[in-house]
């Protein structure tokens, strides 16, 4: 078998076969197929597409190159979540303890956050004390001891996906939706779940801008799932706006305590309850995904969740003593609407960026976070909004710059025009 021939092949749009697949993964691993090559395959890849079974066999080939993590001693149906990224993401840190409290088993491992989208691993170590780097064996006593645990990805996990990003990073293949989908479900079928929820973001704020994008992915990471007997459900969620009020990584923290508490945002509240609906009835929990929803909102508000939030936080080395002092900024400036009327846009890019710049994210992989600063939304689309109005109160530990302002001067729009609200979850795709 030749690399060359297996290039020109995909260059006419013929269809790879799992043998000759597993031969450029297994090659490129092992350093015996050089980048240029791969390249040139990636690029093919990108204008001729793959098929759902061909993006199958490149899952499998990836999934295998490394360690697969076995969850055999967990006891009972393990479930785990994925999001393609957005700003105000929290949804791991509220669905995970309100899933756990109602006897599901979430063992999820998580990344970090880069550009304007926030990481859960970065939320979570904005809490004293709070161990990300867990064992396997602890990884595992844990979600057996209290349902719940989340931890960082280990680098032996999938290596063949890391080569392979770095090299589609480098040569314009990233937006490739099969190379997405087995870059995506080669990790999380690594993790060992056996349910699997993928949250897709649609919008200004995420990867996918367009609902045919988002729906394309969706229909092959469900096929590569089901195709490995995995129960697999994505659902196509809204990040035209932030999800939630706040974005910054303490910030976020405080808001998945007050909805915990049955006071969060709707917006997060419902996409929360959705995934958890599911998550409970293919974990044989719920005897039907209604069902699943009605006990979902019942912890949300009889303080099962937050209980077991607190127990997932000291179970890892965390603590929260006194939510008044956990956020500590020099200033709070208010940015107020210019003009009254209804919200019509509150673009999501343009508030990671803002807090991002402040300090709230990373522009590079070296660059330090501060846990406190961030922006909280006074408004969401749709609002009606007098001139002068609060519109969101931007955490700082330095002076508010024009740049920051200019963010925000793009993000929100005020119209003359009631604006419709819509629904948090566009599709659900099984």
């Amino acid at each position: 078998m030749r690399m060359v021939d297996l290039i020109e092949k995909k260059r006419e749009g013929l269809e790879l076969s799992e043998k000759e697949i597993e031969f450029v993964i297994n090659g490129y691993t092992n350093n015996q197929i050089p980048d240029y090559q791969v390249s040139a395959l990636l690029m093919a890849i990108y204008f001729q597409g793959m098929t759902n079974e061909e993006a199958t066999y490149l899952t499998k080939s990836m999934l295998y190159s490394g360690d697969i993590i076995d969850l055999s001693e967990i006891a009972g149906i393990k479930v785990d979540k994925h999001s393609t990224g957005g700003v105000g993401d929290k949804t791991t840190l509220v669905l995970g303890p309100l899933v756990a409290s109602l006897g599901a088993k979430l063992a999820k491992l998580s990344g970090r956050g880069l550009g304007h989208t926030g990481g859960t691993l970065d939320k979570l170590e904005s809490i004293e004390g709070f161990n990300i780097s867990l064992s396997e064996e602890e990884f595992i006593k844990q979600v057996n001891d209290i349902n719940i645990a989340v931890a960082g990805q280990t680098k032996k996990l999938v290596p063949a996906d890391k080569l392979l990003y770095a090299l589609r990073d480098v040569t314009g293949t990233v937006p490739s939706i099969p190379l997405i989908a087995s870059s995506i479900m080669s990790k999380k079928l690594a993790s060992g779940a056996d349910v699997i929820c993928l949250d897709v973001k649609i919008g200004d704020g995420a990867f996918m801008k367009t609902i045919e994008d988002a729906r394309e992915l969706s229909k092959i990471m469900v096929s590569i799932g089901r195709s490995l007997d995995k129960k697999v459900t994505a659902f196509i969620t809204s990040m035209d706006q932030p999800l939630g009020f706040s974005v910054g990584n303490r910030l976020e923290v405080k808001e998945v305590i007050d909805t915990l508490k049955g006071n969060g945002p709707e917006d997060l509240e419902n996409l929360c309850i959705e995934i958890a609906a599911y998550m409970v009835y293919y974990a044989e929990i719920a005897d039907t995904i209604e069902e699943g929803k009605r006990m979902a909102k019942e912890n949300l508000t009889n303080g099962k969740a937050l209980d077991k939030f607190y127990e997932f936080i000291s179970a890892q080395g965390g603590k929260i003593t006194d939510l008044e002092d956990f956020i500590n900024v020099k200033s709070i400036y208010e940015y107020k609407a210019k003009e009254s009327g209804y919200i019509k846009t509150i673009k999501a890019l343009n508030i990671g960026l803002a807090s991002m710049k402040i300090g709230g994210g990373r522009e590079t992989k070296d660059d330090t976070i501060d846990p406190s600063v961030g922006v909280v939304l006074n408004k969401k689309i749709g609002d009606k909004v007098k001139k002068g109005d609060v519109l969101a109160k931007v955490y700082l530990n330095k002076d508010i710059s024009d740049e920051i302002i200019g963010e925000l001067n793009e993000a929100f729009t005020i119209t003359k025009d009631v604006q419709e609200k819509t629904p948090i979850v566009k599709e659900i795709i099984n």
